[in-house]
């Protein structure tokens, strides 16, 4: 009988035979291709917490999943859904080979359609201050075959549109959506909603300025109220800012947002209860909003955004801004009408426009955007 010895070398399987002085190799590499990662488990039926949600932050691997979501009326975790995109075409009369400014550019859902309109020849250049989503974003509408010869994306605040004519001359249309993209509000680690736990943020840009929290520590109770009302009309906000403000007191440090979502909550304990549980909803909303205007400086950037706009603008040249909340429109709607008046707009929106009953139906975040738009004489 022959011996036979078994070594495994370099991931082979070797058989020798001292006697006949023999090495036989009988079996092939084993595959190495190495095996896809299995997703996060979790508890029950249905992902919960946002990094379980792997169908959605993935859509791509998961269209029909994706799409049922978004028949439910709802956005996927990790998505956005653009609105009034048919409207915003419609008024921008974009043609191939114009040049125009997404200041904007989030998800990238309005620059996407923009950017069918502008081949051949044309140019899109886009902002955000965002920097974890604009990478994500110039991925994606690069996997759409829309690279750097057609799309310009700078990490900078749109405030600073002269920066962009500097570079590339003036502009044929420009689109502005004030508000904050849904993968920003659904990721708690953001800290911009108050229905999930999370840091109380509300930075766009965590790498600079002061979070939530950190503003609640330095500002006085006459300040918070002001800054409420300034910020959000809240109707309740000395009782809201007293509350706050007696916390801290107190030495409760609010570094959460279901920590000021309960402070409020409290505060407003002396509603009726048959419509309370929806005024605090309303008023954490305002909260979140005012916090979230003021860390940020929205305000500041948007008026000096109006104001250096008609320079940054062709004659004839276009723009439509996207608001969410009166704060914004009023500012947009007195600048317009101010520049209308001194001949420097040909025509402005008469009213703004609202999305449709059938968008906000399938997609309820559309309910409280208005559309303005202006044409530079």
């Amino acid at each position: 009988m022959i011996d036979l010895y078994l070594l495994i070398v370099n991931n082979f399987n070797i058989v020798i035979s001292p006697k006949i002085e023999q090495i036989v190799i009988f079996a092939i590499m084993e595959d190495q291709t190495p095996k896809p990662a299995r997703r996060i488990r979790y508890k029950g039926t249905h992902p919960k917490s946002f990094n379980e949600k792997y169908k959605e932050l993935h859509p791509e691997q998961y269209a029909e999943d994706i799409a049922k979501v978004m028949l439910q009326g709802r956005t996927p975790a990790g998505m956005h859904r653009s609105i009034c995109v048919h409207e915003i075409i419609e008024f921008l009369q974009i043609a191939p080979g114009q040049i125009g400014l997404d200041a904007t550019l989030g998800y990238g859902g309005h620059s996407l359609e923009i950017l069918k309109h502008l081949t051949p020849g044309g140019k899109l250049y886009a902002t955000d201050i965002d920097p974890f989503e604009l990478p994500r974003t110039r991925d994606r509408l690069a996997s759409f075959g829309y690279g750097p010869e057609i799309l310009n994306i700078k990490k900078m605040n749109f405030s600073e549109i002269d920066q962009i004519t500097a570079e590339a001359g003036l502009l044929n249309f420009v689109l502005a959506d004030l508000g904050v993209s849904s993968m920003q509000i659904d990721n708690p680690e953001r800290g911009f909603s108050f229905k999930i736990e999370g840091p109380l943020d509300l930075r766009l840009n965590p790498k600079t300025g002061k979070s939530a929290a950190t503003l609640l520590k330095s500002i006085s109770q006459l300040e918070l109220e002001e800054l409420l009302v300034l910020n959000a009309d809240e109707p309740y906000h000395q009782k809201i800012a007293k509350a706050i403000h007696l916390a801290q007191a107190n030495g409760i440090t609010i570094a959460t947002t279901t920590q000021l979502k309960e402070i409020i909550t409290e505060a407003l304990e002396f509603l009726p209860e048959e419509y309370r549980k929806e005024d605090v909803k309303k008023s954490c909303q305002r909260c979140f909003q005012a916090l979230r205007i003021e860390v940020n400086d929205e305000f500041s950037a948007l008026e000096k955004f109006l104001e250096k706009l008609p320079e940054a603008l062709h004659s004839g040249g276009r723009v439509a801004i996207l608001s969410f909340h009166s704060g914004e429109d009023r500012r947009v709607k007195k600048s317009f009408q101010r520049l209308f008046r001194a001949g420097i707009y040909s025509e402005v929106a008469p009213d703004p426009i609202r999305p449709t009953v059938e968008e906000c139906s399938t997609n309820p975040r559309a309910r409280s955007a208005k559309l303005r738009w202006a044409i530079k004489g």
